[in-house]
């Protein structure tokens, strides 16, 4: 992996933010934390000013409002919270799974230049069984990483142990070093909106975003080719209809945290994407 030796880096459990460039807001999946992004930070860093925070709700980041409905449309207004307490007013921005539905309310809203969505969620038709299949995916991961959490430490420690532990979100998990799969482990086992969110996934209420024609700015649909949690045949069909002018490219031999499994690939398909879309200067 690259140094970020020489990068202005600043780090907590809430944020990384270092680089140098155009900002690029990083935002992470569901049960994750920015921790996720860690793989491709040395190369983003050498292009852009990255802001990768963790989400509202999510093990070091802001807490979710106790008094709201979690919804798709209330966790992009607790992001832009975020994004204003930091002095971001735009950036471009890629997100994975929850981060890259997030990454296109925010389009929605006018405050990011250009989106790579590497596998985002919540793209199904509504009424088809992948809001159930999905909740009942993140009914079982949650649970199984607060039990397993305890002996993670010394478990994880083998190879072939962390490539079996995180065989749905990833196909290398092998190649995470032991603290990034105790990080990866943690999000989830202290995850604590499950139980808020599942009746939304479920359901779909409030949780499918609408109004995906209202977004103008340019798209890229970066899907994982081996995607277990949300495969694009199910997964993808609403985004690829309805976003004007996106563009889908499958992203060969990876699974649906792609930053282990080829962090060049995702690096290089960021940078380019947003050099590509860089914002006319007046």
């Amino acid at each position: 992996m690259q140094s970020m030796a020489n990068a202005d880096v600043h780090e907590t459990a809430a944020l990384f933010r270092g680089g140098t460039g155009q900002p690029l807001l990083l935002l992470h999946g569901g049960t994750g934390t920015w921790h996720h992004w860690r793989p491709v930070l040395p190369k983003l860093t050498t292009a852009f000013e990255v802001i990768a925070p963790t989400l509202a709700g999510h093990v070091g980041g802001p807490a979710f409002p106790v008094d709201v409905r979690a919804t798709i449309a209330t966790a992009a207004d607790a992001l832009e919270r975020q994004l204003d307490d930091l002095g971001v007013d735009t950036a471009h921005a890629a997100g994975n799974s929850y981060g890259g539905a997030l990454a296109l309310e925010l389009a929605k809203r006018g405050r990011v230049h250009s989106v790579v969505a590497l596998s985002p969620a919540f793209g199904w038709e509504p009424g088809s069984a992948e809001g159930a299949r999905t909740g009942h995916k993140f009914a079982v991961l949650v649970p199984r990483a607060r039990r397993s959490y305890r002996a993670a430490s010394f478990v994880l420690r083998s190879a072939a142990a962390r490539r079996i532990a995180f065989r749905e979100a990833m196909l290398h998990g092998d190649r995470m070093s032991v603290r990034e799969a105790l990080e990866f482990t943690r999000g989830a086992a202290e995850f604590t909106m499950l139980d808020v969110l599942l009746p939304v996934i479920r359901t779909d209420a409030d949780c499918l975003p609408a109004d995906l024609d209202r977004i103008e700015i340019p798209v890229l649909l970066a899907w994982a080719e081996h995607d277990r949690f949300v495969p694009a045949a199910t997964c993808a069909t609403r985004y690829r209809r309805e976003i004007p002018g996106a563009e889908f490219r499958l992203l060969p031999g990876v699974g649906h945290v792609p930053m282990w499994d080829n962090p060049d690939l995702v690096a290089d398909t960021i940078i380019e994407w947003a050099h590509r879309h860089e914002p006319v200067r007046e």
